[in-house]
């Protein structure tokens, strides 16, 4: 953007190195071998060689890497977090009788973010995990026919924010380039 619309190559080079210098330091210091899952990304890190291993349902988050262009869908790092995200292993994974997916630590326990289920279809090429993604969506509004900010596992009526326009957004979204690319998923 500053090479195109301000016109200023100099300072264009000195943030694509400063981006670079990000990256392998991320590379370097954000990443962990957990257990069962290999290489992964971390959370946070502290630059002390500790680190925190869970994912948030906010966009930022690890989850969202591919779609926010930090990453390729491909990268065998990414894929391991992607399994580890979406497992009992990430504190903030929440599985129940209604559905399944990512919350965060300032809503509480047991409540699924939608944000974290059109993430995770957003991310992904697999044609069954792109429409459970949009079956569950289409289930767990709550009866109001929008997405929230987070509602229960076990009860979608129990919700948090009853218009929650960044989930909304992404949902409209996750639908159109799903319409685009994979119409036979909509019916």
């Amino acid at each position: 953007m500053v090479k195109t619309i301000l016109k200023d190559n100099k300072l264009a080079a000195e943030l694509n190195e400063l981006a670079n210098e990000v990256d392998a330091a991320l590379k370097k210091h954000a990443t962990t071998t957990h257990p069962s899952f290999g290489k992964i990304y971390a959370f946070e890190v502290n630059g002390y060689g500790s680190y925190n291993l869970m994912d948030d349902a906010n966009v930022p988050s690890l989850l969202a890497m591919p779609y926010l262009g930090s990453v390729a869908t491909s990268d065998p790092v990414y894929k391991n977090t992607r399994n580890f995200v979406w497992s009992t292993e990430n504190p903030f994974f929440f599985k129940g009788t209604q559905a399944e997916g990512i919350g965060g630590p300032h809503i509480g326990l047991d409540m699924v973010w939608p944000m974290s289920i059109i993430m995770k279809a957003l991310t992904s090429n697999d044609d069954k995990e792109i429409k459970w993604s949009i079956d569950t969506l289409r289930k767990t509004h709550g009866g109001t026919g929008f997405m929230h900010e987070s509602f229960h596992k076990n009860d979608p009526k129990k919700f948090t924010r009853e218009w929650f326009a960044w989930a909304n957004t992404l949902f409209g979204e996750l639908l159109w380039k799903t319409f685009k690319e994979k119409p036979h998923l909509l019916g």
